[in-house]
């Protein structure tokens, strides 16, 4: 359902309320003054605040639906939040007056004679069923909106049910006394009074829960919890730092901190933010979710990694890492691509900063060697495959004597700027692990450019045995 659609609907039973309220108010004040019942007045004057309420919540649904503005970043939902709190200052405020009122009726200091009627039974009734209506219309679409104000709203006229019906009860006792002459039933209708101000307290004091937490920004019971089990479960997720609820209206906003390895790339950053953000609205659905991800050490990093994050945290790649231990010091090998445009001076520049910070960080290592390569940005251009028959047969020839090379195939040559480079497919056992891969490729290199040293360039793609899709 659209954002339109959802205004729409929130608005129509905020209105209902509304007109609601005004007949079963004016019912009950011309009632209660007929029959001098405090209990039917009590029940009107609670119903005339209910009333005030309805508006300020068709009010406050108006305005915290508008969009998050320049000056509102959050938007206005925590307007919502307030006009519940509002509404729970006038249940108080009722609350005093039927207690004060009751109280010098039971102690005999307020004249009062109350007159059970037909009328005053039939608009009791009807208010149960208004009542009922309207609490399950606003309960709905506070539900399926998870709006506060219309909660709110739906919790007042449920609870209007139960005084309702004190009232009628005591009416009724009234009316038992009178009929038998037991005179002191004839405080029953105070005393019910008194039953409608103790529901509307425990109402307020629900309430008022409610919305100073909603206002104080405090995390729902148990969702902070629930809403950290999840996220921790998210994979690459090394701890979650931080995390933070706050509510606006019917929108949750969540921000989080989390750990992630210091090795991960940027996309896998994000990819790894977009699963936290899932598992947050699994706990908070359609919830407003910031995660800021902070670079950790992992407790299982080997020196490799330690080595590569040295190198990722200056924005640098580093690959063919070599760790060789000499007599019980570590020597380093590695390969270090960088800008084409590099003259020799800046490139060797970065390689001695980088060195250093590595020393720094990996004390361990005694020495450390860099073979500079450069990061191509530019889009070569050259002939397309080109037939070389008989350097293929010599160079098929060179790949049998090697007994894991199981087959070769796909062999392409190319020629771009006057140097040729080649390409081929070889397969090999499906169990064999890939260090003793990348030797036999590395030999196997090796054999080629021995074989035809016009070859400038050659790249081997191994495959598994099962995978050979010749």
């Amino acid at each position: 359902m659209n954002a339109e659609a959802m205004r729409s609907e929130k608005r129509a039973v905020a209105r209902n309320s509304v007109f609601a309220a005004v007949g079963i108010t004016a019912l009950k004040f011309a009632v209660g003054v007929s029959t001098g019942s405090l209990g039917i007045l009590s029940e009107a004057l609670h119903s005339s605040l209910d009333l005030i309420a309805a508006v300020i919540t068709l009010l406050s649904i108006r305005v915290s639906d508008k969009p998050a503005d320049a000056d509102h970043t959050y938007g206005h939902g925590k307007f919502e939040n307030f006009s519940a709190f509002l509404e729970t200052g006038l249940l108080l405020a009722t609350c005093l007056w039927i207690i004060w009122e009751a109280v010098r009726r039971l102690l005999g200091r307020l004249p009062f004679h109350v007159e059970p009627t037909l009328a005053a039974f039939l608009v009791m009734f009807v208010s149960i069923g208004v009542d009922f209506w309207r609490s399950r219309a606003l309960k709905r679409i506070a539900d399926r909106y998870n709006s506060q104000a219309l909660a709110a709203d739906a919790l007042h006229f449920s609870t209007d049910i139960y005084s309702s019906a004190v009232v009628i009860l005591g009416l009724g006792l009234v009316l038992v006394g009178r009929y038998f002459e037991l005179n002191w039933l004839r405080q029953a209708d105070s005393v019910a009074a008194l039953a409608v101000a103790g529901v509307v307290m425990w109402v307020s004091s629900r309430l008022a829960r409610q919305t100073i937490d909603a206002l104080l920004d405090a995390a729902p019971s148990d969702v902070r919890a629930r809403l950290i089990d999840q996220v921790s479960a998210v994979e690459g997720v090394l701890e979650v730092d931080r995390a933070r609820i706050r509510r606006a209206g019917p929108r949750y906003f969540a921000d989080l901190s989390i750990g992630l390895s210091r090795n991960v790339t940027f996309q896998r950053s994000g990819q790894v933010v977009a699963a936290v953000t899932d598992a947050v609205r699994r706990v908070l659905p359609d919830a407003d979710v910031v995660v800021h991800s902070i670079p950790r050490a992992s407790g299982r990093e080997s020196i490799f990694d330690r080595i590569r994050a040295v190198a990722t945290r200056s924005n640098l790649n580093v690959h063919d890492i070599s760790v060789q231990d000499l007599g019980g010091r570590l020597h380093v090998e590695q390969h270090l691509e960088l800008d084409e445009n590099l003259l020799l001076k800046q490139a060797h520049d970065v390689v001695t900063r980088l060195e250093a910070e590595i020393q720094e960080e990996v004390p361990e290592t005694s020495s450390i060697l860099t073979h500079i390569e450069n990061e191509p940005s530019t889009i070569e251009t050259g002939a397309p495959v080109v037939s070389e028959p008989a350097l293929e047969k010599r160079l098929k020839r060179i790949a049998t004597e090697f007994p894991e090379v199981i087959d070769t195939h796909e062999l392409i040559f190319k020629r771009i700027r006057d140097r040729l480079y080649f390409s081929c497919h070889c397969t090999l056992s499906d169990e064999m692990p890939l260090t003793r891969v990348h030797d036999v490729m590395t030999e196997l290199e090796i054999r080629f450019k021995q074989e035809a040293p016009e070859l400038f360039r050659v790249l081997i793609h191994p495959e598994p045995q099962t995978d050979n899709r010749r």
